[in-house]
Parts: C-alpha cells; sequence; structure tokens
C-alpha cells in the first residue's frame, strides 16, 4: 500500500462526498458484514466515547469513518473480507491500542510518569504505522473546521481527532495485512 498523492486523496474524497444516500447505505451494509467486529467497534464504540463530550462532533465523526471506508476502496480496492482475515485480526488490534488508549483518557487513573511513555509509545507507533498522512491532516483540517463553528466542541476535538486516526491506522492495517496474506 502506499501513500496517497494529494491528487488521488481529493479525487477519494470527491468520490466519497458524492455518492447519493442509497449507495451509501449499502456501502455502509456491505462494511457490517465484511468486516463485522471492526464496523462495531468504528460505528458504535467509538462515537458512543466522542458523544461523552459532544454528540455533534460524533455525529461528524460517523461520517468522516464514512469518508476514510469510501478513500480506502476508492484508491486500493474492495474492502478486504474477515472470512479471509486472522479470526482475532481485531481483537489483535484492539489489545494492541488499548492500553495506549487508556493513556489518552484524562479520567484513567494511572501513574503520569507511566502515561507519559504510554502516550509516547502511542504517538511513535502510529507515526511508523500510518501510511496515509494526508489523509490524517485532511481529517483533522476537517474536524477542526467543523468544531470552530461552536465553542461547545472544543473539548471534544482531541477526541475525535484521536478516533478518527485510529480508524485510519486500522484501515491501513487491514489493507496491508490482506495484501500480505493474497
Amino acid at each position: 500500500m502506499h501513500e496517497l498523492s494529494e491528487r488521488e486523496l481529493l479525487e477519494a474524497i470527491h468520490y466519497a462526498r458524492s455518492i447519493d444516500e442509497e449507495t451509501g447505505a449499502k456501502i455502509i451494509e456491505h462494511f457490517q458484514l465484511e468486516q463485522t467486529a471492526l464496523a462495531q467497534t468504528i460505528l458504535g464504540i467509538f462515537p458512543d466515547i466522542i458523544s461523552e463530550e459532544n454528540s455533534e462532533m460524533s455525529y461528524l465523526f460517523l461520517d468522516l469513518c464514512f469518508d476514510v471506508l469510501c478513500v480506502f476502496q476508492h484508491a486500493f480496492g474492495p474492502l478486504p473480507s474477515q472470512k479471509n482475515m486472522d479470526s482475532g485480526w481485531v481483537e489483535k488490534q484492539a489489545l494492541l491500542l488499548n492500553v495506549e488508549l487508556q493513556s489518552l483518557i484524562k479520567d484513567q487513573d494511572m501513574d503520569e510518569k507511566i502515561r507519559s511513555k504510554l502516550q509516547d509509545r502511542f504517538v511513535k507507533r502510529s507515526l511508523e504505522e500510518t501510511a496515509q498522512k494526508r489523509l490524517v491532516i485532511f481529517m483533522n483540517l476537517t474536524i477542526d473546521d467543523f468544531a470552530s463553528k461552536d465553542k461547545s466542541r472544543d473539548s471534544a476535538i482531541m477526541i475525535t481527532q484521536t478516533m478518527i486516526f485510529i480508524v485510519i491506522r486500522l484501515f491501513s492495517n487491514l489493507y496491508s495485512t490482506s495484501k500480505k496474506l493474497a
């Protein structure tokens, strides 16, 4: 898998945002069938976490997840099937992220030195694993723009950007892993 050029990214975003509602519903349905555990995590658990800060940001997050799904499909082909993956792939991804994500939650009781080390590890691993930096930047700018229109959204900027970053990382890992298995 390669880093999307600016042109490829803009074409894929245009594709995602020009999809009609009926086609969009079919894409989401297909995602939920082909990658059930991943879909439940991305479309269920993550928005719930964001909505604890701001429900409008959780709705934006869902829209951006759809964009990410469509960008990957447009740029890299059909969504890999869960059937072709290791049965515990999503669980393994979640375990790798769990402790690091815990360090990002302010209310999580944790020694500050450990929290700092886990956050550093999260950033380091993320930079090494995420091939779609332009997509991350584009999504972060979209989140910032949306949040700037209402101050009540400010508290959810970091968690929304973190979660969309994780979604992009998960899709990158999904497509990379499926290519290795092919």
